[in-house]
């Protein structure tokens, strides 16, 4: 009995050992997102790469229309704040998702 329950703590730790070793591997880093916020932020880089697709091409069109700049500018410096949450928000759900693949 004592031997399943340590084999089972051990195969529960290399699942977890497994799922954040992808999460490092395939996960969305904070830091890029800022370099791209800062480099193609009005553009919606940052928001590509973290995977908010619909909002990055909307911010997308915005921008390249001008009309809408004083906007996507706005939006732009909000979203360096929203950034650390957009990250973790993508990597917990990607955690989920391994999980479930894994068990």
């Amino acid at each position: 009995m004592i031997e399943q329950h340590k084999t089972e703590r051990a195969y529960a730790l290399q699942k977890q050992i497994l799922i954040e070793q992808r999460i490092g591997n395939e996960g969305k880093s904070a830091a890029i997102a800022y370099i791209l916020w800062f480099l193609l932020g009005l553009f919606g880089g940052h928001r590509f790469y973290l995977r908010r697709t619909g909002s990055a091409i909307l911010m997308l069109i915005l921008t390249l229309t001008g009309i809408g700049l004083p906007i996507t500018a706005i939006w732009w410096l909000i979203d360096a704040f929203l950034i650390p949450g957009m990250a973790q928000d993508y990597n917990d759900r990607l955690r989920q998702k391994l999980a479930y693949q894994i068990a």
